[in-house]
């Protein structure tokens, strides 16, 4: 049968794999040093943490957490973008103030990290920088398809 016709299977299978998605954001916040906190994160102890923590970070580490990052965000949007209907089941867990919150963390810290570094071949800065701009990009086209499937079709329904 057609996916579009099975939903409540589908969006049950969904309510068991947003979670993963979560995890995968936590992961990469844990793996940079970072916890996700929200709004309750202070920002001071937040900045030690990161130079202590990014300035430390291995070159392939950071490559691997960039990489898995920039994954993660263009799979993410390309789901919604194929099937928005699946904003309903992330409006559930919460997922707006949840990628609010890790781009406000990560993102920063991630080219924080990135321009801090010394390069021997300035083609992995290149390339390092021109992925996490394209996470923050997916990112926040994510948040665009959510808000708009969530908040403004509704409206115009």
């Amino acid at each position: 049968g057609n996916i579009f016709t099975q939903q409540p299977s589908y969006f049950s299978d969904l309510d068991e794999t947003l979670p993963t998605v979560l995890q995968v954001l936590n992961n990469i916040l844990h793996k940079c040093g970072l916890q996700c906190e929200g709004a309750s994160a202070e920002p001071q102890k937040l900045e030690e943490k990161v130079s202590v923590t990014a300035g430390n970070m291995p070159l392939q580490e950071l490559k691997d957490i960039v990489l898995y990052l920039c994954d993660t965000c263009t799979t993410l949007w390309a789901f919604l973008d194929v099937f928005p209907l699946a904003c309903q089941t992330f409006q559930k867990h919460e997922f707006c103030y949840r990628l609010a919150a890790f781009y406000e963390l990560a993102i920063p810290e991630l080219e924080s990290a990135i321009k801090k570094r010394h390069y021997e071949d300035n083609s992995v800065f290149a390339d390092l920088w021109r992925r996490i701009s394209h996470s923050r990009k997916k990112m926040l086209e994510v948040f665009h398809i959510l808000i708009n499937q969530v908040c403004l079709q509704p409206i115009l329904e």
